[in-house]
């Protein structure tokens, strides 16, 4: 499986450290995973859509808000 480097704040890292339990790597790949899956229904439907592009990025822009919300819910869940 290839492997990413991401670069996080020490702020980050230090709040990271208070949860060892939490499998970082994983969740993170949960994440993304999801995000490639949210960009491909986004891509078939734009190629069937006909909205105008600023009504695109107004609807990315609540997905993108959404996913965050998800993201946080999932990492609380992990947590657990």
């Amino acid at each position: 499986m290839p492997n990413i480097t991401l670069s996080i704040s020490e702020e980050t890292k230090r709040k990271m450290k208070k949860h060892p339990e939490v499998r970082w790597s994983n969740a993170v790949r949960v994440i993304i995973e999801r995000k490639i899956k949210d960009f491909e229904i986004a891509d078939t439907l734009a190629q069937k859509s006909r909205l105008t592009e600023k009504e695109v990025k107004l609807l990315s822009a609540k997905v993108n808000k959404a996913m965050a919300k998800h993201a946080k819910a999932l990492l609380n869940e992990s947590n657990c």
